[in-house]
């Protein structure tokens, strides 16, 4: 079923949004090509399954809480996903976990897993991601591109972005 690339986060809440900003800013910056979907998950949770099922590769990027200094960016694989979500950053992380638990008992779990995280600065209602995070935006983008390289995708940049 191919790939997916997920951004979740909730827009409100300042930094919680950088999930939605990095696939925005995929899609703004990459040709997407055919076998890959890109979707902006916002807060959704369950409703999410049926799109993330029986993927080759699921990658998602999200606001996390790793213990690390905001602005890190965290990159985990397979199963040390599942173990992340012990300490949510926002409800829709229970969703998220809820999906992945419900794909492993349904048989439907993505071959391979990514979840590109960043650790928030602040998680205060309001739109705008702060300097901390917005810095983190090139690197969280890079190990998304990484993470299709390894599937075999390759990733045009769109002719009209100039840097």
């Amino acid at each position: 079923m191919g790939i997916l690339v997920l951004g979740i986060g909730n827009l409100l809440l300042s930094d919680e949004a950088v999930g939605v900003r990095l696939v925005e800013a995929l899609t703004q910056r990459f040709d997407i090509p055919a076998g890959v979907e890109v979707l902006d998950g916002g807060t959704a949770g369950l409703e999410l399954m049926e799109a993330m099922a029986n993927r080759d590769h699921l990658i998602v990027a999200d606001a996390v809480l790793t213990g690390q200094s905001p602005g890190s960016v965290a990159v985990l694989r397979d199963k040390e996903i599942p173990a992340m979500f012990s300490r949510k950053v926002s409800p829709h992380q229970l969703g998220l976990c809820d999906v992945l638990m419900a794909l492993q008992l349904t048989g439907e779990f993505p071959r391979q897993l990514t979840l590109v995280g960043v650790v928030p600065e602040s998680l205060a209602p309001g739109i705008g991601l702060t300097a901390t995070v917005t810095q983190a935006m090139e690197p969280a983008l890079e190990h998304i591109v990484l993470a299709l390289q390894a599937s075999g995708v390759t990733l045009k940049p769109r002719e009209e972005h100039h840097v």
